[in-house]
């Protein structure tokens, strides 16, 4: 995420003059204003790579696992294999899953796992979309 609001700090006003580049999250601390709100709105913490919804369901499916087989995920999300391929590849990645190939006796198998910077970007995730939602 790159954080960008697509405004440029201090660009010119009309009058020609350089425009003052504190905002109201610069003054939130002057003003008590809550943590969150002096970090900008939640929106901003989103993980982009997490909050595509097929992206999230395969996330959220493996936080509560230790590792997964592919057609288990692939069931719990309702999706074909060819995307739940190309989203695992963008989670895969990002760091955010493990993808671990073998065998259960002559059947080849894929497993899938969340990282550890995996569960730590989904739980931030959830906090971003908890503090939208006053929750």
């Amino acid at each position: 995420m790159s954080g960008s609001t697509g405004e440029a700090a201090g660009a010119d006003t009309a009058d020609g003059d350089a425009g003052d580049t504190d905002n109201a999250a610069g003054h939130a601390a002057d003003l008590d204003v809550p943590d969150d709100r002096a970090q900008g709105h939640a929106r901003h913490r989103l993980d982009e790579v997490i909050h595509a919804p097929v992206r999230f369901s395969i996330v959220a499916a493996l936080a509560g696992v230790d590792d997964a087989e592919f057609a288990t995920i692939r069931d719990a999300v309702e999706v074909s294999d060819s995307t739940l391929s190309k989203q695992v590849a963008v989670l895969e990645k990002a760091g955010y899953v493990k993808v671990r190939k073998g065998y259960v006796g002559k059947r080849p198998r894929t497993w899938l796992a969340l990282s550890r910077e995996g569960r730590r970007a989904y739980g931030s995730h959830l906090e971003a979309l908890r503090a939208i939602a006053g929750g």
